[in-house]
């Protein structure tokens, strides 16, 4: 398979190639170190497999779930395997439904990054299983009645979080402004939260943004 590396950490990229060139059974044929870089790569470098960060800075794309989709749209017959430190369970399930294919938890990369490549060599999913831990827990959290966002809330907190104002949110998803802001204000409802600084501090413990 051919593969493409997309890390904004040199370091990363490092260790993800040597991982890959141990399965014996993929060539990294480009790397990237954001989004911009790697839609310029895709454009003229034909892959199999992209093995990506979620998060990385850059001009264009800067979302990880947007960027997703976009590669989704563009490079349908390109496998995606997300290498993430996120363990947000909105997101990871946003990410599947992007055309992920697998989900390796950063910490595990190193003993479980050849299982997921194999794994969806052979078109199967793969989740690391600190990340099928969190999984299982928020089902029984959800179960149990704990506060939970609904996906778009989760998404509005997720990108003011991450420095987006309700209007560029608006903008981003089509909507009107008091939209955006109705549904900021449901999700400080629902959890409890009174501020934008508990707001942010919530995204932040509960891993949406870095």
């Amino acid at each position: 398979m051919r593969v493409v590396i997309a890390d904004d950490h040199p370091v990363v990229r490092i260790g993800l190639r040597m991982l890959i060139d141990l399965t014996r059974t993929c060539v990294v044929v480009g790397e990237a170190d954001g989004p911009d870089s790697l839609f310029e790569l895709l454009s003229c470098t034909p892959c199999d497999l992209l093995i990506t960060d979620f998060s990385m800075p850059g001009n264009q794309q800067a979302d990880g779930l947007t960027m997703l989709s976009v590669v989704r749209r563009r490079y349908p017959s390109t496998s995606i395997i997300l290498v993430t430190m996120f363990a947000n369970v909105v997101t990871l399930r946003a990410a599947f439904t992007q055309g992920v294919m697998a989900i390796v938890a950063k910490g595990a990369s190193a003993t479980e990054l050849p299982l997921a490549i194999r794994a969806v060599g052979q078109g199967q999913r793969f989740v690391s299983e600190y990340l099928r831990a969190v999984l299982v827990q928020a089902d029984a959290e959800a179960q149990s009645g704990s506060p939970s966002l609904s996906a778009k809330e989760h998404e509005v907190v997720r990108m003011l979080a991450s420095g987006m104002t309700v209007s560029e949110i608006a903008d981003h998803f089509k909507r009107s402004v008091s939209t955006i802001s109705k549904q900021k204000i449901m999700a400080m409802q629902r959890l409890g939260i009174s501020t934008d600084v508990g707001l942010f501090a919530y995204a932040r413990d509960s891993g949406m943004v870095h």
